[in-house]
């Protein structure tokens, strides 16, 4: 299992002056996480640009489309691969993702300005009646035992390796329902590190996720419940809080969402009777 990047991927080396109480500032060398923007292409056509930690782009690529209802299975893709000509080849920041011929695609029809962030407009029903349109909710959630979900943290935390060095990057982690884990992604973009772990799930053809965990690192939000609806995820855990409105798009969408996941305790705010 590929688990996570290079660390000359994920970190970059700087000064840093520490103050400490009673202590003259000493200089150091300390690890920040890399942020840099990448631009992702479709048949050579700007769609998006996010800020990411590089490593793992086809994986974050993919994982996008897929939470944009734009790629639905692996043979839609014919090939993900960086720019090779121009500036864009130095900076390796721009990746084209090449779309079977046979794949209709209206890309002006994209909806992450629809999938609300805290700044749409939209009120919350609308949101998750506009995801709805593309993403099913989940028909059947499996029953997941109190003690695999107690145990997921403790394999979290050895696995952020970037984390631990910066403590600047989200993680999100995939495992399977009896608690085993698949694959982590660390990103200094919390969604970033779902889409990567939605586009391993899809380049390795393991889509829909139907017996899995979602694992996320820090706050549960709406897009975050969106984007695991997407891949069939039918229980969502976080370490911190979720916002209200991914409390009600979990129950909409018939999903399990579990919040404040440390020391061994855990609040369920949807699908309380899958838990036991």
């Amino acid at each position: 299992m590929n688990a996570i990047s290079s660390e000359s991927d994920l970190l970059v080396s700087s000064q840093v002056t520490r103050h400490r109480p009673g202590e003259s500032p000493v200089g150091e060398q300390d690890w920040l996480a890399r942020e840099e923007p990448l631009e992702i292409r479709v048949r050579g056509q700007s769609i998006a640009v996010t800020m990411r930690t590089p490593g793992h782009d086809a994986e974050l690529a993919c994982g996008f489309l897929v939470s944009e209802g734009l790629l639905h299975k692996r043979q839609d893709v014919t090939e993900v691969a960086h720019c090779t000509s121009g500036e864009a080849a130095n900076l390796g920041n721009v990746i084209n993702v090449f779309v079977a011929s046979s794949i209709q695609l209206d890309l002006g029809a994209l909806t992450r300005h629809v999938f609300a962030s805290s700044s749409c407009g939209l009120c919350g029903k609308a949101s998750i009646e506009s995801v709805h349109q593309h993403f099913q909710p989940i028909a059947q959630i499996p029953s997941i035992d109190s003690d695999v979900i107690r145990n997921l943290p403790e394999q979290l935390i050895p696995a952020q390796t970037a984390f631990s060095k910066t403590g600047g990057v989200h993680a999100a982690a995939l495992f399977t329902i009896k608690g085993e884990l698949l694959v982590l992604r660390e990103d200094v973009g919390r969604h970033n590190a779902v889409d990567k772990v939605v586009g391993w799930a899809f380049l390795n053809e393991n889509l829909p996720l139907a017996n899995h965990i979602l694992l996320v690192s820090g706050r549960a939000s709406f897009e975050i419940m969106q984007k695991a609806l997407s891949a069939g995820i039918p229980i969502v855990a976080a370490v911190s809080a979720p916002s209200s409105l991914a409390a009600e798009f979990a129950r909409e969408s018939g999903q399990v969402l579990i919040g404040f996941l440390r020391g061994g305790s855990f609040n369920v705010y949807a699908g309380d009777g899958c838990v036991h």
